[in-house]
Order: structure tokens, then sequence, then C-alpha cells
């Protein structure tokens, strides 16, 4: 499952599973209990993808940081989200030691240690798909802008001939019926 399908709701612990747009809003799947619920288009709603850690440099993608911890982990669980937070500050500064730490709070710290062991539990961790994914992407987009070029060449060429214009049908007009009376009396029908 990509990071993009997993979704955060502030004020609803958890993460949860997208599963279809409403009217509304969206439908998620919790993956606690496996329940249905709708969640309107008003509430903050943050795919995991979207969400970044605060360095001093930039900002590192939740996904680069759940590999980094999946690596110094050995792909197994990590510390508890109920841990100190001295425990929690010296797992994120071993993983990304130049984190901004005014900006990074132990309640950001204690999700990503729980989202991380939820997501390694359900075996929707697997940090080397990313990697394949990201090159996939990238190679759509090298070869997409070759082909779109040529595409567009394509359609230049191919376009549907334009359209002749029928002909003019030639004017009759019909004769008035004072000109009839004066061609039938033998009256010249020109104006002098």
């Amino acid at each position: 499952m990509k990071l993009k399908d997993i979704l955060s709701i502030s004020g609803k612990g958890g993460l949860f599973k997208f599963v279809s747009q409403a009217r509304n809003g969206i439908i998620v799947e919790s993956f606690a209990d496996g329940k249905r619920m709708a969640v309107h288009s008003s509430a903050k709603v943050s795919a995991l993808e979207d969400i970044a850690i605060f360095t001093d440099k930039e900002e590192v993608p939740l996904g680069d940081v759940f590999t980094k911890i999946y690596e110094k982990e050995g792909g197994k669980p990590t510390i508890s989200h109920k841990a100190s937070p001295e425990e929690l500050k010296a797992l994120l500064e071993s993983i990304l030691p130049d984190y901004d730490r005014s900006r990074v709070y132990v309640s950001d710290m204690k999700k990503l240690v729980m989202w991380y062991n939820l997501l390694l539990e359900l075996d929707l961790l697997k940090p080397g798909d990313e990697d394949e994914e990201k090159d996939q992407k990238e190679d759509k987009k090298e070869t997409g802008k070759g082909e779109s070029a040529e595409k567009k060449s394509d359609k230049k060429i191919a376009k549907a001939p334009a359209r002749k214009k029928p002909a003019a049908k030639p004017a009759t007009a019909k004769p008035s019926t004072a000109a009839k009376a004066r061609t039938a009396s033998g009256a010249s029908t020109k104006s002098k």
C-alpha cells in the first residue's frame, strides 16, 4: 500500500485507509478495528505521503524517516510510543541528528513511532517498494516527455481536414408580380 492511501485524521487516533470519495468528503476504514466511516470535507485529513519532519536544512518526507527507522531496527518494531520523552528524542536523534528541536515536539515523535510500529505490524511498511515506485514514476516522466512531443507533432499532422463550405447556389430571384405584368404587356423591365 502506498503512503498516499494511508491517512491521519485530526481528532481521531490511529491511521485510516482511503476507501472512496463521498459526496461531502471521503470514506475511510480504520486500521485498528476495520470499521468504515465518512469523513466530512471540513475535517483535517493528511496523507502520510504529505507529512515531513523538519530538520535544520530541509523537510524529510515521512516515508524516508520510516525507512531510516526500518534500517536502524533491522526491520523490527522500535520502542513504544509510550516511552519516555528522552527515549523518543534519542531515537529521533539517532536517525535524524539534525532534526529541528524547536519545531518537532514529543507528541510528533509519539505519532511517528506509533505509526511506524502499526504499519510494520500490518506489513504495510516495505521501504524497497517505495524506491521502485519512485523509479517507475521517473521512468514515466522521462518517456512521457519524449512521447508527448511526438504525439503533439503527430496530432498536428493528423488533424482532420478542414470542412469545405458548400458551393453557393445560384441566386434565382423570382420576378415580382409587377414585373410579370410588364413583361406580359410587352413593356421593358429596365428602368429609365
